[in-house]
């Protein structure tokens, strides 16, 4: 039987897909391509109102021809109206979701005695609410592995639905984050990405993600690089800071800012304030070469006049982001921001968007021009392409027919490069 899996979202819920795929994977079952599965699995979103449409566009597009089951942030808040989409969708919760993990297994055996697909879904009733449970030993779909360390978030920003999905903040002890990434090690990976949904939330009562990182460098090999998923501003203290000299320690870094505004940012009930930030990305800066830096940036949050704009847009002009992933503010149902009236009308939040769009793009080129003959770490993934250190997709060129080994770092010089990507040369 083949399996697809289609993800939406944050890199966690990536990681917990891999997780998901590779327990289909070991159960014998084929991972395929979408047109051809019998089964397709949908990791939702929730986090903006696009995301959900476009899970709805896809789940429905699945349907056609495959079963479907949906979990994530959107299925945990809307599951009836996900189930209205077909009468061949299953959700699964999110305090379910884990439980998919096992589901492989009990349809290997529902499949062979007879049951249809559908029948074998419906009839499956184990249910684990562990949401550290995601421990995958292969990755299906990336060449680096992915290290759940983190769910949940106790922030409750004004504007964020993933809060009320997700639940309060819970971290995976430090012991057993040690050992599974020891084991990823042993199995030959050579980068962990460290996940969660607030992941500067780790632990945030006791060592902090600093203490954790500090004793993941001290415990694991010269060989293996680490790489911190969003980091949201509020945790970010020195001790954390204090680590990113550290070689292994990748040049790559994404903050959610939201708004360079202290104003905006009350009123969103952001916890830090623009300085802190700025404090964060000469840190940042000081410990590595030109580090690619993006940010996470929402036009037309409420209180956000011109005056509010200008701030925001004159400091991410100023520190010269690699990249901005900007959002027009999306009014989220059952957040404390949904139906607040003092905002921008829909015109001037897009037209904001687009100004930002635009400032990301030129900042981008300027950062890819910089890197010409920089020698940079590069991970193999497929064929000839790679990840580099500062997260830039690559090209490797070997020299003569060697072909590069996918999982393996490779060092070389930027030789190359267009809008998209870089070539390193050997």
């Amino acid at each position: 039987m083949n399996v697809y899996i289609y993800t939406l979202g944050c890199r966690l819920n990536q990681a917990e897909s891999e997780a998901i795929a590779d327990s289909f994977s070991k159960s014998g079952f084929t991972l395929s391509a979408a047109e051809d599965a019998d089964l397709v699995i949908v990791n939702s979103c929730t986090v903006t109102q696009k995301a959900e449409q476009k899970g709805r566009r896809m789940i429905r597009l699945f349907a056609r021809k495959a079963e479907v089951i949906v979990t994530g942030c959107y299925a945990a808040l809307n599951p009836e109206e996900i189930k209205a989409l077909s009468d061949k969708v299953t959700v699964f919760s999110l305090k379910e979701k884990a439980s998919l993990l096992s589901l492989s297994e009990h349809l290997k055996t529902a499949l062979i005695s007879g049951l249809s697909l559908h029948e074998a879904i419906v009839s499956f009733t184990y249910r684990s609410s562990d949401p550290f449970a995601f421990d995958a030993s292969s990755f299906q779909y990336h060449s680096r592995s992915y290290l759940k360390i983190q769910d949940g978030c106790d922030n409750h920003c004004g504007y964020c639905r993933t809060t009320i999905a997700r639940g309060p903040s819970v971290s995976l002890s430090e012991d057993e984050v040690v050992n599974r990434a020891l084991k990823l090690e042993e199995e030959g990976f050579h980068e962990i990405m460290l996940t969660g949904v607030n992941l500067t939330m780790y632990n945030h009562e006791g060592n902090g993600l600093g203490g954790l990182v500090e004793k993941l460098l001290s415990r694991l090999g010269s060989g293996m690089r680490i790489r911190l998923s969003s980091m949201e501003p509020d945790h970010v203290d020195d001790r954390l800071l204090d680590t990113l000299s550290d070689e292994r320690m990748q040049p790559h870094f994404h903050i959610p800012i939201q708004s360079a505004s202290d104003k905006v940012l009350r009123i969103a009930q952001r916890r830090y304030s623009i300085s802190h930030v700025d404090y964060i990305i000469s840190r940042m800066r000081k410990a590595k070469d030109d580090p690619f830096i993006a940010c996470d940036v929402i036009a037309g949050l409420p209180g956000e006049g011109e005056e509010e704009f200008r701030e925001t847009y004159d400091f991410l002009a100023s520190h010269d982001f690699a990249a901005m992933h900007v959002f027009p503010y999306s009014p989220r149902p059952g957040t404390p921001l949904y139906g607040v009236k003092d905002r921008p009308e829909e015109r001037v939040r897009d037209e904001r968007a687009e100004k930002l769009r635009a400032l990301s793009h030129l900042q981008s080129r300027r950062y890819l021009e910089r890197q010409l003959g920089k020698r940079l770490e590069i991970l193999a993934e497929s064929g000839s392409e790679g990840t580099t250190g500062n997260y830039l997709k690559g090209r490797i060129v070997l020299p003569g027919d060697r072909v590069p080994v996918s999982g393996m770092i490779y060092k070389g010089t930027v030789t190359a490069i267009d809008p998209l990507s870089v070539t390193v040369d050997f």
